[in-house]
């Protein structure tokens, strides 16, 4: 994938400064002592095993790794440019160890990430250790009040920067508005980056008693670490299953599970035009993906009949969005939108199914489901009818907000449908559209 310029020159301009700021400290930092060095090893291969084996978080296309806490026990430990040569070190071995050479992909799409990846964490620690030399601190003791405070303002400057590079460049290559996801991130993950902080904080403190105290610290950081690798893995792992399930759709009905992937795609980018957050986002892309999971308890009779339905299959059919909330419901990741699933087909003006729900009364996340699901039905080819032309299909949105649509997501899917390339040729209308 071609990376925008934009990204190219913020990347450049990081590993400039990061380049620098390891050269003056590798200028600046006298040898270390036996037990600094000694510390320094260990703290180098920690914080490549945390890298290594991060948890990766799909929807905010990040990792969350323990070695923040490595990170900052360092900088308090070892002080600011011993720290900074330790992060440029560790990460780079992660990075080699991550990216393998054999790899067919292009130079650019491993230069990039590895250059973006090392820099930023430099240039976070290299700028949180400023703090500690504005109050004339190289290391942190934690034995005064004072030291904790200060100790606590360095994790929170390191939280801030490392954040504000992650979204900076999710923002430029996604095209994410950077203030709302920097803020969702942070208090997604706030609890974890804080854990993280106690857990530097206590090798420290354990680090003043003596260097061996400082393996006590290590058994709940890598417990820590795990746990939260294996809940998220568990997550991840649930959620794939159903994707799974929905997929095999494609040997019975292709359609239905292309058409799940480009509604999930559609609904997301409603999503972020209306401002939503970035856990409202996540939902909505996790329902979409499996909202019509439910047609695998659709006979084929019904589900690829080539004509129009009679009313009694219409009724069978309408069975389809309560199947898929029963079976997501059960799962933690799929609760909090089990609703969205199963009012999808509701509408605006309560002429809808299941449950015959109006307006506001149907969830948001079905609503803005429920458009992309209508966009994809009319701009794709189905059994009984060829698919309709863009300005057609504007045409239909727009008739049909207000009655079938909730007008402020109707809107927002017309605006996205602006920005969207020409990629149908036109054809003339059907007047006798069916039910989508």
């Amino acid at each position: 994938m071609k990376v925008p310029n934009t990204a190219v020159v913020y990347i450049a301009i990081l590993t400039i400064a990061a380049l620098v700021s390891v050269g003056f400290a590798v200028a600046s930092r006298d040898l270390p002592t036996a037990e600094e060095l000694s510390l320094f090893a260990v703290f180098v291969v920690l914080a490549v095993f945390a890298e290594v084996y991060a948890t990766w978080i799909p929807t905010y296309n990040w990792e969350i790794s323990s070695s923040i806490a490595i990170y900052l026990a360092a900088l308090f430990i070892l002080g600011g440019h011993l720290a900074v040569i330790l992060v440029f070190l560790a990460s780079l071995l992660s990075e080699f160890f991550l990216r393998s050479p054999d790899d067919d992909s292009p130079l650019s799409s491993r230069i990039f990430p590895i250059s973006f990846n090392v820099s930023q964490l430099v240039l976070t620690v290299t700028i949180s250790g400023l703090l500690l030399q504005i109050f004339d601190r190289h290391t942190l003791t934690l034995v005064r009040a004072m030291d904790f405070a200060l100790a606590v303002a360095v994790f929170l400057l390191y939280l801030l920067l490392n954040l504000t590079f992650v979204t900076g460049i999710v923002s430029i290559t996604e095209r994410r508005p950077f203030f709302s996801s920097l803020w969702q991130s942070t208090r997604q993950f706030f609890m974890q980056y804080m854990v993280l902080c106690v857990s530097a904080l206590l090798l420290t403190a354990l680090y003043s008693i003596s260097a061996w105290h400082v393996f006590l610290a290590l058994f709940p950081l890598i417990l820590v670490h795990v746990s939260f690798r294996g809940y998220v893995k568990l997550q991840t792992e649930a959620r794939k299953t159903f994707e799974r399930i929905s997929d095999l759709l494609d040997a019975r009905d292709h359609y239905t599970a292309v058409h799940s992937l480009e509604v999930a795609e559609l609904a997301v980018k409603i999503g972020w035009e209306m401002g939503l957050g970035q856990k409202e986002i996540e939902q909505i892309e996790i329902a979409a993906r499996v909202h019509d999971i439910g047609k695998v308890a659709i006979p084929d009779s019904i589900l690829l009949k080539p004509g129009k339905l009679s009313e009694d299959e219409w009724k069978k059919m309408r069975e389809h969005p309560v199947i898929s909330a029963e079976l997501i419901s059960g799962l933690e990741i799929y609760a909090p939108v089990a609703d969205a699933v199963r009012h999808e087909h509701e509408k605006w003006n309560g002429t809808g199914y299941p449950s015959g729900l109006k307006g506001k009364e149907i969830p948001l996340l079905a609503r803005i489901i429920a458009a992309a699901d209508i966009y994809n039905a009319l701009t794709t080819d189905r059994p009984y009818r060829k698919a309709f032309s863009r300005d057609d299909t504007i045409r239909m949105i727009r008739d049909m907000t207000e009655v079938e649509l909730d007008p402020t997501v109707a809107a927002a899917l017309l605006r996205v449908i602006d920005r969207l390339p020409e990629t149908r040729p036109s054809m003339a209308s059907d007047p006798q559209l069916s039910e989508v």
